[in-house]
């Protein structure tokens, strides 16, 4: 057994780990989760400028990522209704009328533009790892220049937790990255391409939650037109909840006709009587047009799930963006250093006629020490020691090129790589500035219109049901002890709604607090009933007369109930006493018959109900005679079965 529970343990963890790192969560890196990083590696792969048969891409992912072609479809096609990842050709579906994309032989897609500027792809700043098969490499992270993860935004469930992190405004994202590295105040709220309205009063930053609506014309008192869809909603799921709304009673409708295409158009039509201001807040109330949404901006960060907020995000990606910088330009720099060095061996080796004093040399070490020997008086002039690999160079250099070597180009190459080393020389001592300067690049990159907020932040109070719902069921009693807003027949004790909450108390003196009943069977002879609210439950006095059956002495208890918990049941009574009357007068006055005894004369006793102080609903009662009790009489109550 401890074998199979270490064994147990040990492959759990493992599961565990693998589904948070590497399935459900994005890296707070690159924005993206392995099966998207996957796909994003293969277009770049792939990319020739031409579009690329969906399929094809989502065959060539699988090397990468064995895990089925269809994850890999639905989520090349959810990263490329981003609009920042991928350039799409064909139906990749529409995010207002909820229709899904064509099979992927129908599509085509390649590389984004934008892709290319800030995702780096270079192998010497970015690190790759041999894949599962240890055939090809793939990027174990990319190192993005933007908030890829605020951006495009993520949902995830993994093993013990889960991510949900709402898309941002790309243009707003970019201006606060930019205020951060100017150490200005910066605040951002999420924003979706279908529009709506968006109450973050409690969004607390990420990490709370968002009340979103869809946005309604109300000018015509006769029609709703529904012009733009609340966050995670598509035209066809609201018509559903709008349809079952319907059919469940909660709103009056006449007819709803879908006119969406590139944005929603939804128009409901009301019946006569009925006017828009009537129906809204049902709307709000029982359908999609309103929801509340959950978010928690859970990522990767060094290889572990850490919770964040949208502002420390921000901050991580400013400080990053830096040092990305800062390594490609220190990478440039290396290359044109090596160039500069190539191009100053090559026009001493052809200057200084170097190569000559190879010309009867007959082994390759003496050519060798011939070429070392003749940069022995330039030395100095070299940007660095001459190697094995620079002298090989300079050997390969084809007859032709030396006796058309042009000495003129060449020193205009050299000045040209000594003013980029210098730029490069000032951009490493103002890294922040860089940084402002590459993100302002890239606002000027996103068009203005097509990428200007959509989600329009408004305050506003969320329509409960439990408010806007009617009274308008009848709960009924009837003769056979059953209790319900389904039975037929017998007496009507209230009318409620179908969110009240009722307390009743059976003969036997338990009571109970549920949700209003379709049909429940409760007893013969029902003492009380009322709806099961504090307030309403907290302003009734309850006076219970029992008989402890072993004495058949009588006890009288005022009391109140302060609370309880729903559908459990409770004894308003000591354990095993037998109820003889319960009551919710104030004042009442009631009669105990006694048993009949020799030499008793006195057979029955009046008291007043009201003569008793109200206990406590634990308290045991006070004992009303130490006589016993035969039964009482109660003076005419209209309290009975229910109040």
């Amino acid at each position: 057994m401890a074998f199979v529970k270490n064994l147990f343990d040990k492959n759990f963890i493992e599961y565990a780990s693998y589904v948070i790192r590497d399935r459900a969560i994005p890296d707070l890196e690159d924005g993206l989760k392995p099966v998207q990083r996957r796909i994003m590696h293969t277009l770049f792969e792939v990319d020739d400028g031409y579009f690329q048969k969906v399929s094809f891409v989502v065959g060539r992912t699988m090397k990468y990522h064995p895990h089925g072609d269809a994850s890999i479809y639905g989520a090349l096609v959810n990263l490329a209704n981003k609009e920042i990842f991928i350039e799409k050709q064909g139906n990749f579906g529409n995010k207002f009328t909820g229709d899904p994309a064509s099979a992927g032989r129908y599509i085509e897609c390649r590389i984004h533009s934008l892709a290319k500027d800030f995702l780096v792809t270079n192998p010497k700043i970015t690190h790759y790892v041999p894949n599962f098969d240890g055939r090809s490499e793939e990027p174990e992270v990319y190192r993005a220049k933007i908030p890829v993860t605020l951006i495009i935004g993520a949902e995830g469930i993994a093993v013990g937790m889960s991510t949900k992190i709402l898309p941002y405004n790309v243009k707003e994202v970019l201006d606060a990255e930019i205020k951060c590295l100017k150490g200005e105040d910066f605040k951002i709220f999420p924003d979706v391409s279908t529009g709506g309205l968006m109450d973050v009063s409690n969004y607390n930053d990420g990490n709370g939650k968002i009340i979103t609506r869809a946005k309604i014309d109300v000018s015509d008192d006769k029609k709703i037109v529904i012009t733009e869809l609340p966050v995670d909603t598509n035209a066809k799921d609201l018509l559903t909840s709008i349809d079952n709304a319907y059919k469940a009673g909660k709103i009056k409708i006449s007819s709803v006709e879908n006119y969406t295409t590139d944005r929603c158009n939804i128009e409901i039509k009301l019946p006569r009587g009925v006017y828009t201001q009537d129906v809204i807040d049902s709307l709000y109330a029982y359908t999609d047009c309103e929801k509340s949404i959950s978010c928690q901006m859970l990522v990767i960060k060094d290889n572990m799930p850490v919770l964040m907020t949208a502002t420390e995000i921000i901050k991580f990606y400013a400080q990053k963006l830096t040092s990305i910088i800062k390594d490609e330009l220190e990478f440039d720099r290396e290359q044109l250093t090596d160039k500069l060095h190539l191009r100053t061996l090559e026009r001493i080796f052809i200057e200084e006629r170097i190569y000559k004093a190879i010309e009867e040399m007959k082994t390759q070490a003496a050519v060798k020490k011939a070429v070392e020997d003749g940069f022995v008086p330039f030395k100095d002039e070299l940007v660095r020691e001459l190697s094995d690999d620079d002298i090989e160079h300079l050997l390969a250099i084809p007859i032709r090129r030396i006796s058309l070597y042009d000495i003129n180009k060449n020193r205009a190459e050299v000045r040209e790589i000594n003013a980029k080393l210098k730029e490069i020389a000032r951009r490493l001592k103002h890294l922040t500035e860089c940084a402002i300067e590459y993100l302002e690049g890239m606002q000027q990159k996103f068009d203005e219109k097509e990428f200007k907020r959509k989600t329009k932040i408004k305050k506003f109070d969320a329509v409960d049901v439990k408010e806007i719902a009617k009274a308008d069921l009848s709960l009924r009693y009837d003769e056979k002890g059953y209790l319900g807003t389904s039975v037929s027949s017998g007496s009507e004790i209230m009318k409620v709604s179908p969110f009240d909450r009722i307390l009743y108390m059976r003969r036997n003196g338990i009571y109970t607090v549920t949700d209003v009943p379709q049909k429940i069977f409760v007893d013969k002879g029902m003492w009380f009933c009322q709806l099961g609210t504090k307030e309403v439950i907290n302003k009734v006095l309850f006076t219970v007369i029992f008989m402890d059956p072993k004495t058949k002495f009588a006890y009288i208890k005022r009391c109140r109930i302060p609370s309880w918990i729903l559908n459990r049941d409770y004894f308003i009574a000591p354990e095993g006493a037998e109820i003889l009357h319960i009551d919710t007068r104030e004042k009442f006055t009631f009669k105990l018959i006694y048993e009949k005894k020799p030499k008793i004369r006195i057979t029955e006793e009046e008291f007043k109900a009201h003569d008793y102080e109200e206990k406590g609903l634990k308290t045991q009662g006070l004992k009303l005679s130490s006589r016993e009790v035969k039964e009482i009489q109660v003076e005419e109550s209209n309290n009975a079965p229910s109040v």
